[in-house]
């Protein structure tokens, strides 16, 4: 069952303490799918990360498909929170999301340190231009 980006917000706002929220967002990295070994490669490996990440971003029928992976078990689990928040929207939506005041609403701007910020920007860049890509193509 795929979960909703409002149970990740409605979980972060039941779990007071931040120790409890980072191992829900492991767990959120535990329940991802596995992602093949053959597509962890140099064009889906996601640049400006310190963990490895690989993002693969499809489109089926016009909508978004999101898979990704990390070797980190905390970036793993943002991953899982980028996927839940874009995969299976129309992907021409992608670019108008608002994804930032999303995350902002999970507070992680305050409890991430800025190489995993900055991490999570990158990734949140990578799935918008594969979006904007498939859209134009």
């Amino acid at each position: 069952m795929k979960l909703k980006p409002l149970e990740i917000v409605e979980a972060f706002e039941f779990i007071d303490d931040w120790e409890e929220r980072y191992r829900y967002v492991i767990e959120l990295g535990r329940s991802l799918p596995d992602f093949p070994d053959a597509l962890k490669t140099d064009a889906t490996k996601v640049e400006g990360c310190v963990s490895q990440v690989w993002l693969r971003v499809s489109e089926r029928d016009g909508i978004i498909h999101v898979a990704g992976d990390s070797d980190a078990m905390i970036v793993r689990g943002l991953v899982a929170i980028l996927i839940a928040f874009y995969d299976g929207r129309p992907v021409e939506d992608v670019a108008g999301l608002d994804v930032h005041g999303y995350l902002r609403s999970l507070e992680l701007d305050d409890h991430l340190t800025p190489q995993r910020s900055n991490g999570l920007n990158s990734m949140v860049k990578r799935i918008r231009r594969d979006a904007a890509e498939l859209v134009s193509a």
